[in-house]
């Protein structure tokens, strides 16, 4: 799969100007990598640079852009919403300036029912900006509504 040929847009369910992550490079069973440019007018930055929250949005849009692809390209299905369960041993080394390519990698560490549990990493070059250990919770897909339904 040629990576740079697919929007990101269509692998998350987030829309602009809330999208964090700018393009997949990478996917395979067990890690995820994203590179995004850290724009002014992106909505996390401040004074020129990119805010912690930022980076975490950063970090769990590199997951949906996982489960996108798989529910795009292997599975054959739509979106799935995810939700971040928990953040843990968040470490924020800098924060990264507008200018800056966000290097994000995400590797699987154990999936379970709908759960899955990653580490991600943020670098810009060779430093490293951020690490964390996340759990990210999916929606099940919701089932089409009865139009006969009486009890709504």
């Amino acid at each position: 799969m040629e990576f740079d040929k697919i929007d990101i847009h269509e692998l998350l369910p987030q829309k602009d100007p809330f999208v964090m992550v700018g393009r997949l490079v990478w996917f395979d069973e067990e890690e995820t990598v994203t590179e995004t440019l850290v724009s002014e007018d992106n909505i996390f930055v401040d004074n020129g640079y990119f805010s912690a929250s930022g980076i975490i949005e950063n970090m769990a849009q590199t997951c949906a852009a996982r489960i996108g692809y798989v529910n795009k390209y292997i599975l054959q299905k739509g979106i799935q919403i995810g939700f971040i369960g928990a953040i843990r041993g968040l470490n924020l080394f800098c924060r990264p300036k507008t200018g800056d390519l966000l290097r994000t990698t995400v590797t699987v560490r154990e999936e379970i029912f709908g759960m899955t549990l990653v580490e991600a990493e943020v670098r810009v070059g060779d430093r490293l900006v951020a690490e964390a250990g996340m759990k990210i919770a999916l929606k099940e897909s919701e089932e089409k509504e009865n139009d006969d339904d009486t009890t709504r």
